[in-house]
């Protein structure tokens, strides 16, 4: 069966409000963890997990770092008005480039109170800033599908957005964490190898990881390399339609380096875990584009991404994840890349054969979610058991939730 005619309503479970983590604990590596392994499931905490992976294996992190990215106006009737910067315009090349702006940058948003700004109207915000003050304003540009297209502008030109939103911004909590975002979630919403600016969500299977468990990792010959995939708010747009072929997958930004390609070519044949539904979407992306380079050796560099249904519908059943990735690589040196910076769609359900990751560390994902079908095609109809432990062992879910260590059946090539 193609993966276009999948039932959302199979992909269910019931999710008591309870049981999802509003706040973190208070060590990082102390939350739960489930390993499953040749059909068995066993419980131990974060702090242990180097004991789980295998000696000179490749773990692999998303080192994205979370934007405060809610900005909130206030009229002069006291009215307020809640921009959510989304994602940059199409103007700009990538992430990266948007966030450098200085002076002003035009971002998609989502508006709170959109009703309430009137046409022409420029919303301004003031701000200490050194000595002084920060005059940030936010111009309507035009409506694009279901976000806004906004043009910010602030008062001191030195200032990057990515500084600016430092300095104006509120950190996004998930929409399921139902209260305001506190100085405590500025640090613990963040992984403590963020590095990225980009994303509106953290990578949250990477936020239990702490220096003291990477030295244990590093003492077992485990090593660490890092991916960069700039989370969107797209992350949490439910499935509300009835099968996944009238479902838009979210395109997302991936930022890796030629090293991080040549690590992958290297522990191909060996041992692979990566950390986060984000860093395996990543991964598997690679492979795709690589296939692309070697069935269309004439590719343009802008049509070098991802779309949604390309691993379903390109012919690569005779491709290993060698051979993809050293086309991949040689095409980079072709261009003179030192990093590949592209978008993917690409949606991972049942039905999808996983090429890279033997291994994968995730937290527990929300009901008829595509991260949850990310779950089930790695580990098969199995996700539904392993959740159920998980609710009758009292695990805490989502993004500040515990987690688990998922092994593969079969490792692929």
């Amino acid at each position: 069966m193609h993966p276009k005619s999948l039932a959302i309503k199979d992909f269910t479970y019931d999710l008591p409000d309870e049981r999802i983590a509003h706040y973190p604990l208070p060590e990082r590596d102390g939350s739960k963890l489930m390993i499953y392994q040749q059909g068995n499931i066993t419980e131990d905490v974060y702090r242990h997990i180097d004991q789980y992976l295998p000696t000179d294996s490749l773990l692999i992190f998303n080192n994205t770092r979370v934007v405060a990215a809610r900005l909130l106006f206030q009229k002069p009737t006291g009215a307020s008005i809640e921009i959510f910067c989304l994602e940059p315009h199409a103007t700009y090349a990538d992430i990266t480039t948007a966030m450098s702006q200085k002076g002003k940058v035009t971002w998609m948003c989502l508006v709170g109170g959109f009703s309430k700004w009137k046409a022409g109207q420029l919303l301004e915000k003031h701000l200490p800033y050194g000595d002084g003050k920060l005059l940030l304003q936010a111009r309507y540009v035009e409506k694009i599908q279901d976000s806004f297209a906004i043009e910010l502008s602030w008062s001191a030109a030195e200032l990057s957005f990515a500084e600016v939103l430092h300095i104006a911004g509120m950190i996004p909590l998930p929409p399921y964490i139902k209260r305001k975002a506190d100085q405590e979630d500025s640090e613990r919403y963040q992984t403590i190898y963020a590095a990225a600016e980009g994303s509106v969500a953290a990578p949250t299977a990477g936020l239990h990881f702490t220096d003291s468990l990477f030295q244990r990792l590093q003492a077992r010959n485990i090593q660490r390399a890092y991916v960069t995939l700039h989370v969107g708010a797209g992350t949490f747009q439910p499935v509300k339609s009835d099968t996944m072929e009238e479902h838009p997958m979210h395109a997302e930004f991936i930022d890796v380096p030629q090293s991080l390609i040549q690590q992958l070519i290297d522990y191909s044949e060996k041992h692979i875990t990566v950390v986060g539904t984000t860093s395996m979407r990543t991964v598997e992306s690679l492979y795709w584009l690589g296939v692309k380079t070697m069935l269309h050796p004439g590719i343009q560099p802008e049509q070098l991404d991802v779309q949604q249904w390309d691993a379903y519908e390109l012919k690569a059943d005779q491709i290993t994840v060698k051979e993809s990735l050293t086309a991949l690589l040689h095409y980079m040196q072709a261009q003179d890349w030192e990093r590949l910076i592209t978008k993917t769609r690409l949606l991972i359900t049942p039905g999808y054969t996983i090429r890279i990751p033997r291994a994968l560390v995730t937290n527990f994902h929300q009901p008829q979610s595509t991260l949850l079908l990310l779950v089930a095609a790695f580990v098969g109809p199995q996700w539904k058991s392993l959740y159920q432990y998980a609710l009758d062992h009292e695990f805490r879910f989502l993004s500040y939730g515990d987690g688990c260590l998922l092994f593969r059946q079969q490792a692929g090539s």
